[in-house]
Formats: structure tokens, sequence, C-alpha cells
């Protein structure tokens, strides 16, 4: 069973499509006693850090998503502003994030980019696994995926990168700390390689 975090932000039905299409049961939550159990953990996220930290905080749900991924080490992936939230803290706001991986959230460096329009990254890129995970089983050197952001995860481990992609020069696209995910693409944009991706998330 895929629970989906609904604090009022992020594509949560396009999520719960994907999943209902493959078949994999998946059920919304909008308070913590739905939440309650859940062992596979989708946290979507969009617009501001500090705005989607206090949604989160005001749905009540704060709490029993700790103790579901450091009590009982549910698995969870944060998908864009939700995997920005996994770290420590962000450039963008002042408020603590969840913690759950040692990182600092940062704004790209737009004084030397050569594009015409420089933020936000916005569109297609390639994804680049950096260490062999489940999470992109069956997902060869062609996959693409969706980007809209100003903010990239800066982990201070190098063993919690997953994937990179480029936008003037390498960034962290992707982490993993043991049972903790995160893509900062949106997979349930991402055709046929986020629906890859999303399965993979539901048989780890």
């Amino acid at each position: 069973m895929i629970t989906i975090v609904d604090y009022g932000l992020g594509n949560v039905l396009a999520v719960a499509n994907i999943y209902k299409r493959l078949g994999i049961p998946v059920t919304i939550a909008t308070n913590a006693a739905e939440l309650r159990g859940a062992k596979k953990i989708v946290l979507p996220g969009v617009g501001a850090f500090d705005w989607a930290m206090t949604r989160l905080q005001e749905s009540g749900m704060r709490e029993c998503l700790d103790q579901l991924v450091q009590g009982e080490y549910s698995h969870v992936i944060g998908i864009c502003v939700g995997m920005q939230m996994l770290a420590t803290r962000s450039d963008e706001g002042s408020l603590p994030g969840l913690g759950w991986i040692d990182a600092d959230v940062k704004r790209f460096d737009d004084t030397h980019m050569l594009q015409q329009t420089h933020l936000p990254h916005m569109g297609w890129n390639d994804v680049v696994p950096q260490r062999p995970n489940s999470l992109f089983k069956n997902l060869d050197a062609g996959a693409r995926f969706y980007f809209l952001h100003s903010y990239y995860f800066s982990p201070h481990k190098q063993e919690d990168v997953l994937a990179v992609a480029d936008y003037n020069g390498p960034f962290t696209c992707s982490v993993n700390s043991g049972n903790v995910f995160g893509v900062q693409f949106h997979p349930e944009k991402s055709h046929q390689w986020g629906i890859q991706l999303l399965q993979n998330f539901a048989e780890l």
C-alpha cells in the first residue's frame, strides 16, 4: 500500500492515478489517523520551503511522519520540494527542515549561467545514477525526467547522493539514506520513466 501525504501542496492526484493504473493499492492521508501504519510514503511538494514546512506542521501529520520514518523505518520518498524538506535547512527560508538527511538546500548560482533564462531550472534533463539502487531499476542511461526548481539539495555525505543531473554543472537530483529517498524532479510528469520509478519505489 502506498500512502500519499496530502497537506495541501503537490501533485497528489497525479501520483495516485499512476499507482491506480499500475494496479498498486494507494491511499491519500490528510491527517495523522489516516497516516498511521503507513509502510510506503510519498511526500510531494511544490512552492516555497517555509510555506511547505508550515502547511505540513499545520496538517497535524508531522509528528506521525517522524515516528513512521525514524521510529518504524517506513520507506518514504520526497518529490521536488518534498525532497528539499528532507534536509536540515534551506537558503529559501528560515524554518528547519525535517532533518531526515544531513543536508542543506541551496539556491543555484545563476551569475555565471550562459542560458538566456537562468532560473528556474525547468524542463527535461538526463538523470545519472551514481551507485546501484533499486529506485532506478530498469531505467537506462536514456532516462529523462522533468524538473522545475531554483534550489537544489546539497548532502553533507557523498554516500547519500543517489543520482545527479546537470544545470550549469552537476547537482544532486536524487538522494537515499536508509529508508529515506528523494527526487528533485517530478516523476508524475516524466512519462514512462517516472512511472517506472514510482513502481520501483512501491517494490522496495
